[in-house]
C-alpha cells in the first residue's frame, strides 16, 4: 500500500500541548461498527462498555530518557550532545537517538550530566551507548539526570516541566522502561477506573515498553518497505486465560492491541514475552480486541494505519475529518476516539 493513502491535513493549532483537566474530561469520538459517529467524553466510557468486558491496559512506566551533555576526549572541542534512550540492550547498554549524530563516532566518550558513556557504534542517527555504571545504579542515575522525553511535536514548542512528570504518566504505570507514554491510558483517573469496575468491566494488564521509534516518520513510500523498530512486550498466561473467557476485549491504546495481536499470532491468545515488531495495516485479521480506545495519530504514521485496519480506512478518514471540523485536540495530550471493530 502507498503511504500517501494515509495522509491528511491537520491544522497545527489542534496539536495539544497540555492534557485536559481532569484527565477524563477529554472529548471522545465514538466510531461505531457501522461507521456512525457519536460525540462524547472519556468520563462516559462506562456507558459504552458492559459487564463481562475486559479492559486491557499497558502498565509500562516512562523513564527520564532524554539526556544532555557533551562529547569529551577528542581534541579541544566539546560539542553539546542530546541523546534519547529508546531501547535497553544490556545492564549497562542502550540504543539511543543522538543529536547531532554527525558529531559522534565509535569510541567517543560522552558526559551526560554526571553519567559517563562510550559510543560503541553509530548507524546514521542511532548510537549504541555503554555506560560506566549498570543495573539499578544506572536506572537511578537516569532518573536523576534525565528529563521527560516529550514527543517532538510538543518538545519543539515548549520544554518539559514539572507538570509533565505526572501528566506524561498513566495513573497505573508500574514497570519502568518506556521512552514514550501509552497515551490512550493518560485519560484514566482513579474515579473512571472505579466506575468501570462498578459496571462489571474487568481489568487486565500487558506490558509493552514503547520506544522512540514510534515518533519516527515513515521514510518508505510503500508500507511493504517499512521496517518497524522492535519493542519488548509481555502478557502473562493467567491474564491470557482470563481474556479468552471475557465477553469482549477492550484494548486501551495501540500498544496494548499490538501486544495482544503479537500474543495471538499462533491463532490463540496465549502467554507472550519477547520482542515484537508487528506492523498492522489494512487487511490484518484481528484475533483479539473488538474495541479500541486510542488517541488521534499523526498522518502517514504506522498508528494511523493500525486504526484504519481496525475500523476501515474510509471510516477513519471520515472520522478524522469530523474531529478536525469539530476542533478535537490531537496527539499525545489530545482527545480520544473509541473504535468498535468492523465485523
Amino acid at each position: 500500500m502507498r503511504v500517501e493513502q494515509f495522509d491528511f491535513e491537520l491544522p497545527q493549532e489542534l496539536i495539544a500541548l497540555r492534557p485536559a483537566e481532569p484527565r477524563d474530561n477529554a472529548r471522545l469520538l465514538v466510531v461505531h461498527a457501522d461507521g456512525t459517529l457519536e460525540h462524547s467524553q472519556v468520563r462516559d466510557l462506562p456507558l459504552y462498555l458492559n459487564a463481562g468486558d475486559a479492559l486491557v491496559l499497558n502498565d509500562t512506566k516512562v523513564i527520564h530518557a532524554r539526556l544532555r551533555g557533551v562529547r569529551t576526549g577528542r581534541g579541544t572541542a566539546t560539542p553539546k550532545i542530546e541523546v534519547t534512550l529508546h531501547k535497553r540492550i544490556g545492564a549497562d547498554r542502550y540504543l539511543a537517538f543522538a543529536k547531532p549524530a554527525r558529531k559522534l563516532e565509535a569510541g567517543d566518550n560522552l558526559l551526560l550530566g554526571s553519567l559517563a558513556a562510550r559510543v560503541e557504534s553509530r548507524n546514521e542517527g542511532e548510537v549504541a551507548l555503554r555506560f560506566e555504571i549498570a543495573g539499578p545504579a544506572l536506572d537511578a542515575a537516569i532518573a536523576s539526570e534525565g528529563e521527560v522525553p516529550l514527543p517532538p511535536y510538543i518538545a519543539g514548542k515548549r520544554n518539559a516541566d514539572a507538570r509533565d512528570e505526572s501528566d506524561y504518566q498513566t495513573v497505573y504505570a508500574r514497570d519502568p522502561g518506556s521512552v514514550a507514554a501509552p497515551t490512550a491510558g493518560l485519560h484514566f483517573t482513579p474515579e473512571l477506573l472505579a466506575a468501570l469496575a462498578a459496571k462489571g468491566v474487568a481489568r487486565e494488564t500487558v506490558t509493552l515498553h514503547v520506544g522512540a521509534g514510534t515518533f519516527l516518520p515513515m521514510s518508505a513510500d510503500d508500507t511493504a518497505d517499512h521496517k518497524m523498530h522492535s519493542e519488548w512486550a509481555a502478557l502473562s498466561a493467567d491474564a491470557a486465560a482470563r481474556l479468552r473467557a471475557a465477553r469482549r476485549i477492550v484494548a486501551v491504546g495501540t500498544t496494548s492491541l499490538r501486544t495482544l495481536e503479537s500474543a495471538a499470532r499462533g491463532g490463540r491468545l496465549d502467554a507472550f514475552e519477547g520482542e515484537t515488531d508487528i506492523f498492522i495495516t489494512p487487511g490484518h485479521r484481528f484475533r483479539t480486541a473488538e474495541v479500541l480506545l486510542t488517541n488521534f495519530h499523526l498522518p502517514r504514521s504506522t498508528l494511523f494505519m493500525l486504526v484504519c485496519a481496525f475500523s476501515g480506512t474510509q471510516t477513519m478518514k471520515r472520522a478524522y475529518a469530523a474531529a478536525i471540523e469539530e476542533r478535537y485536540r490531537f496527539y499525545s495530550y489530545g482527545d480520544a476516539c473509541l473504535l468498535f471493530r468492523q465485523p
